[in-house]
């Protein structure tokens, strides 16, 4: 999925990497439960460049309280409440009308026009506090009818051993990722809400889109106009209560153009896996979406026949539920790198 990237320097090989820029959470640098088009940039880029991005959660800033009394009564001491959380929650209003998230943007990249691909390489993420919340109840998740309270859960996250503290028999081992990156969608649109995902990406809730990981976006907009939010310290395959581990994160991103190549949908690459996704308020269509968009990946990157790639998805590709809650449905189809004789070189290399 990444042959012929624009400027990309041989450099960039893990987390040891410096950015090329900051990118904090400020009134002036977030929007709050939406996505829109030509909004002034963020921050401008060029391809190749790297950036690390401060994200903010929106737990504890969704309620009449504000995050040090929502946060003080699980607890959490004054020190260790984001001081970008406090001043958010007082200067920033949420639109009517507006979802959740607190996104972090746009960045633009210079060069990046319409039917161009935009590649986030995820470089690096780091977290922000030791603490993140799972916050469900009625109407929420898969089965919305399943409680009768809303059940807001306080986590604590063991950072040294890198494992979330759910109870005292449970723990479970950290793969943070960003719930939400994407570009900014067609004008045609106008401002869309940051719950359901889209061709432009957003709140994909994709755990394999974590450290080592590029996510494959289509341009529509100049500049691509890149946001990011909803940080995630681990989910399980479709993010069935309504939520993860919602957590404020740090992540470093690099940005890399795809000039003159045109995807319909995004796609994700680690260094085991490519992965094809489908998106559809229908669950069936999501799977037929993703399934073809294998194939067609198989007989475009791999050379195969229709016959051929679709009987090989029957025999090595999983399919799998990423999101199953947020209106539209993603289904992703996992295509092992390890059945292929050789595949082309990847910019991160798996840790054994």
């Amino acid at each position: 999925m990444s042959e012929n990237p624009q400027h990309v320097p041989t450099h960039v090989t893990g987390p040891t990497v410096r950015p090329d820029a900051i990118l904090r959470s400020t009134p002036e640098t977030v929007l709050w439960g939406y996505i829109a088009a030509n909004l002034t940039p963020a921050l401008t880029v060029k391809s190749g460049q790297v950036v690390e991005i401060e994200a903010l959660s929106h737990q504890g800033l969704t309620t009449h309280k504000d995050p040090e009394n929502f946060f003080g009564a699980y607890g959490i001491p004054s020190h260790e409440v984001l001081p970008d959380a406090k001043t958010i929650f007082a200067e920033v209003k949420r639109p009517k009308g507006a979802s959740v998230h607190i996104l972090t943007g746009p960045i633009y990249v210079e060069a990046a026009e319409p039917g161009d691909t935009l590649e986030v390489r995820v470089v690096d993420i780091k977290f922000r506090v030791p603490y993140g919340v799972n916050n469900t109840g009625p109407g929420k998740g898969v089965l919305p009818k399943l409680l009768k309270e809303p059940s807001a859960k306080l986590i604590r996250i063991d950072l040294e051993r890198h494992v979330a503290l759910f109870s005292d028999d449970i723990q479970i081992p950290l793969n943070p990722f960003m719930g939400i990156m994407a570009v900014s969608p067609p004008t045609s649109l106008g401002m869309v809400s940051s719950t359901p995902p889209g061709a432009w990406g957003g709140n994909i809730d994709l755990k394999f889109c974590g450290i080592g990981s590029s996510l494959f976006l289509p341009v529509f907009n100049k500049g691509g106009q890149f946001f990011t939010g909803d940080g995630h310290a681990v989910q399980g395959d479709g993010e069935v209560d309504g939520g993860a581990i919602e957590i404020s994160l740090k992540p470093t991103l690099q940005f890399i153009l795809h000039k003159h190549r045109t995807i319909r949908w995004p796609r994700v690459e680690t260094a085991t896996d490519y992965l094809t996704t489908g998106l559809d308020v229908d669950l069936n269509v999501a799977t037929r979406i993703a399934l073809q968009e294998a194939i067609d990946f198989l007989q475009t990157e791999k050379g195969m026949t229709a016959a051929d790639a679709y009987a090989l998805s029957s025999l090595a590709v999983d399919l799998g539920i990423g999101e199953a809650v947020d209106v539209v449905n993603l289904v992703y189809a996992k295509i092992p790198k390890k059945i292929f004789k050789s595949n082309p070189a990847f910019w991160h290399k798996r840790e054994e």
